[in-house]
């Protein structure tokens, strides 16, 4: 686990305790989600099956929750960018995170695994 808490502890802030706040939040949803590095960025799998990531936008230097299965998910905030599979929350680290909005999109997805609509 050194190469996760490198990824957040190597952080600025407010980016840092955003990213925390949020890997906390999503760790809590379901006790089968766990946690691991992917392709440099902290993964959250749900049964060991990918569901969401955690990055910072590049340009904008903001936080995001990359969705997997967002293609499935339908929420105003879900952006869908360029990817067709995938859908992005944006965080803006300077304030109070929308934390229903985030349980709802996350449970949202979660209920995919949990109902069978994506095999686990």
């Amino acid at each position: 686990m050194k190469e996760l808490d490198n990824y957040y502890l190597s952080k600025e802030e407010p980016n840092k305790s955003c990213l925390l706040a949020l890997r906390d939040i999503i760790l809590r949803q379901d006790s089968n989600i766990t946690e691991t590095m992917k392709w440099g960025m902290p993964c959250f799998c749900f049964r060991k099956k990918m569901f969401c990531y955690l990055w910072v936008d590049k340009k904008t230097t903001e936080p995001y929750i990359l969705m997997v299965e967002g293609k499935h998910l339908e929420h105003p905030r879900l952006e869908v960018g360029s990817r067709s599979r995938m859908k992005i929350f944006r965080v803006n680290p300077r304030k109070d995170l929308p934390v229903l909005t985030i349980e709802s999109i996350l449970n949202q997805a979660l209920d995919l695994y949990r109902n069978g609509i994506i095999k686990v």
